[in-house]
């Protein structure tokens, strides 16, 4: 594979993996106010991604994939809120382990990833045209 094909399948992966990324950030960010349905029910659990190298057997090459999503097994934040229909005997939520500030800095780092990628595939293409502009001329 020459390379230029290599490095946009390879910034390709980074565009898939980083979209997953946001995907699951944007939920966690929605349900961060999301509580268990009866009094004392557990409420939403942030989401996490991991990442991991994988290596496409049809090119050779090893690319970023998400490698699994899972579940931050963190504590739950507990608010006092008698009226809420989730709150126990004792008037306490449970509310979910999203912490807002942390999301954001996640979202702005995925995007920055997924901006890198996309700015390293249109590089590429800039490449290829420009090697093809230069053979036409040559002939």
């Amino acid at each position: 594979m020459d390379p230029l094909s290599a490095a946009s399948k390879i910034a390709g992966s980074g565009l898939e993996v980083q979209s997953t990324r946001l995907r699951i950030v944007s939920e966690n960010i929605a349900n961060a106010r999301s509580t268990g349905d009866t009094p004392g029910a557990d409420p939403y659990r942030r989401k996490t991604v991991t990442f991991g190298m994988e290596l496409d057997r049809a090119t050779g090459l090893e690319k970023v994939a998400v490698k699994k999503l899972g579940e931050d097994r963190g504590k739950y934040i507990e608010e006092y809120d008698p009226g809420n229909p989730a709150a126990d005997a004792n008037g306490v939520v449970k509310m979910p382990n999203v912490n807002i500030l942390i999301e954001m800095a996640d979202m702005r780092e995925a995007n920055r990833s997924y901006d890198a990628n996309l700015q390293m595939i249109k590089q590429t293409r800039e490449l290829v045209s420009a090697t093809i502009d230069l053979l036409k001329a040559s002939q």
